[in-house]
């Protein structure tokens, strides 16, 4: 019950590192001000062209039945063809979708670069320790070599072998402190905020991934960001189409016309004079253009179009190598655990022995280098495990 609250506290400390970086990674948040940026597109791709307002002065009035005209407004609203507009709105609409699930695919990447991190931190921390320890064990069987030495029962060999490895270890020791400071730098920008001390688990957990191999891949090809957002993008392209195609149809322009007329012979005071409303169309001549507009999206809908069945390709490659990954760090904890175990019960033996002076100091040593190998790899694997399915979920668009 101890084991499985701390694994809990350790997966919400993760999971609260996953909300800090939703909320202040920039790079996060420029994908989502580009997505908001596409939604306001929208209303502008749905909005009727800006109207026309015209003033006329007549420098040499002209004369009319009603008297001499001596200046007059129009003002006119050009209409695309029916269903134009709609056209343009659903076009803008299904592109700021496509820039959605390019901030969500943003997301699940940074949210897998966060717990990578955080699992090679874990990593690097248990190497730390575990090679700590073994400069304690070393440091031990020093001090009875130099007793053993003194008495006259072994070489002065077993001595300096045991500096040699020790001179080793710190070198390693102090390799591996360099590398945690990179890391929780690393770390801290990827969350965007200030340095703090950063909570690692205890012992990291070794949960299994929840589905099986077939769902996984399944739940990749259909929720994967990337294929969802050239999935919308064909969407779009559609109602591109659509617009392309309408481009090629009349415009319809509709005003009025307001003039002013001075006094004349019939129109001793002046009077403004209400002119018709005025109708335009603009017909399109040059159907070549149109009909290159047309074909410029088609080819656009068949490179994206095999854009997506690349990338669904490459998707399932990386799905196959992180399932490999995942299996093979799963055995590997199987196999760690079970070499750690009896390499320990060896090393006790050979400590027994040395100290009662039948046994090779060499062999001594041999197996005390794989005693912090084992160790080492154990926890590789455990972290090795998570970080597979870190990849999977990313792959899954979780």
């Amino acid at each position: 019950m101890l084991f499985f609250s701390l694994t809990v506290m350790a997966q919400d400390d993760l999971n609260n590192y996953l909300e800090i970086a939703a909320e202040n990674n920039p790079g996060l948040q420029g994908k989502f001000d580009e997505y908001m940026a596409a939604l306001e597109t929208v209303s502008q791709a749905g909005a009727l062209p800006d109207p026309k307002a015209a003033f006329g002065y007549f420098v040499k009035p002209i004369e009319t039945r009603m008297g001499p005209q001596q200046f007059k407004f129009s003002a006119s609203q050009m209409f695309p063809w029916f269903g134009t507009l709609k056209a343009k709105e659903n076009a803008a609409a299904e592109a700021a979708k496509a820039k959605y699930e390019l901030f969500e695919e943003a997301k699940s990447d940074l949210f897998n670069q966060v717990r990578s991190t955080y699992f090679n931190l874990y990593m690097n921390k248990k190497s730390i320790d575990i090679t700590l320890e073994n400069l304690d064990i070393l440091s031990t069987f020093k001090n009875l070599a130099i007793i053993k030495v003194e008495s006259g029962q072994v070489s002065q060999v077993d001595e300096y072998r045991l500096e040699m490895e020790i001179n080793d270890l710190e070198n390693q020791l102090a390799l591996l402190k360099d590398k945690q400071q990179v890391l929780e730098v690393g770390f801290i920008n990827l969350l965007n905020i200030r340095e703090s001390d950063i909570v690692l688990p205890v012992d990291l957990w070794t949960d299994d991934f929840e589905l099986t191999k077939e769902a996984a891949l399944d739940s990749v090809k259909i929720a994967n960001h990337q294929l969802l957002s050239l999935e919308i993008q064909q969407t779009a392209f559609e109602y591109q189409k659509e617009v392309a195609q309408k481009q090629g149809s009349p415009e319809i322009s509709l005003g009025l016309e307001y003039a002013v007329i001075g006094k004349g012979d019939n129109n001793s005071a002046g009077t403004d004079a209400f002119v018709f409303p005025t109708v335009g169309i603009s017909i399109p001549l040059y159907r070549n253009k149109y009909k290159a507009m047309v074909q410029e999206v088609a080819y656009k809908q068949s490179a994206k179009s095999n854009e997506a069945e690349n990338k669904s390709n490459m998707l399932e490659t990386l799905f196959e190598n992180g399932w490999k990954d995942y299996r093979d760090a799963d055995r590997r904890i199987d196999l760690f655990q079970k070499q750690l175990e009896l390499s320990h019960k060896s090393m006790n033996l050979l400590e027994t022995a040395y100290t009662t002076g039948n046994k090779d100091f060499e062999e001594v040593l041999r197996m005390e280098r794989k005693v912090l190998q084992y160790n080492l790899e154990f926890e590789k694997a455990k972290a090795d495990k998570q970080a597979a399915i870190s990849f999977i979920n990313y792959l899954m668009g979780k």
